[in-house]
């Protein structure tokens, strides 16, 4: 979506609302498409003593997959922007002003890039998510595993003695 700004340039104190749709369904996270919920923004571009000030929120549900335990879960996400807005650069350093074309902004570019760089890289369905048992792949948040537990090898010698004792 873009965003005519030519009459805010020139109206000081001014403000344009904006809510609009996105489908991000098609972007590729490692291999997985999370984004399978329409993206919802919405915010406004006000200009404050001659500055242009971009405020908004980028809200969806995100489908994962937990990279412990492999279960499937949803989360929301929100990430908001906060930027300004120039026609023009003095300095090319500055990377954090978004640069108008033709007194419009993209919206769809500059709220597609702040979710692409908001993302997880990894994704835990909850922060006590206990995992898989390395050995029998049992989910451990349903309950222990049938594994025995694993010997240091240093006390081998040890536990065969233990073994005979019991046998005895």
């Amino acid at each position: 979506m873009r965003l005519d700004l030519r009459a805010l340039i020139r109206q000081s104190d001014g403000s344009i609302p904006f809510s609009f749709s996105m489908d991000l369904s098609e972007l590729d996270f490692f291999g997985s498409h999370p984004i399978t919920h329409p993206v919802q923004v919405s915010g406004t571009v006000s200009n404050r003593a001659g500055a242009l000030v971009l405020q908004g929120e980028a809200v969806t549900t995100l489908e994962l997959q937990c990279d412990r335990c492999l279960r499937a879960f949803s989360q929301e996400m929100r990430v908001p922007v906060d930027t300004l807005l120039a026609e023009t650069l003095e300095d090319e350093e500055n990377d954090e002003i978004v640069l108008l074309e033709d007194g419009a902004v993209d919206l769809d570019e500059v709220f597609t890039t702040a979710v692409v760089l908001a993302m997880d890289v990894k994704h835990v369905c909850s922060e006590d998510c206990k995992g898989l048992c390395a050995r029998c792949g049992a989910n451990l948040n349903d309950g222990p595993c049938q594994c025995r537990p694993e010997m240091d090898p240093r006390f081998a010698a040890l536990a065969q003695l233990l073994d005979k004792e019991s046998d005895d």
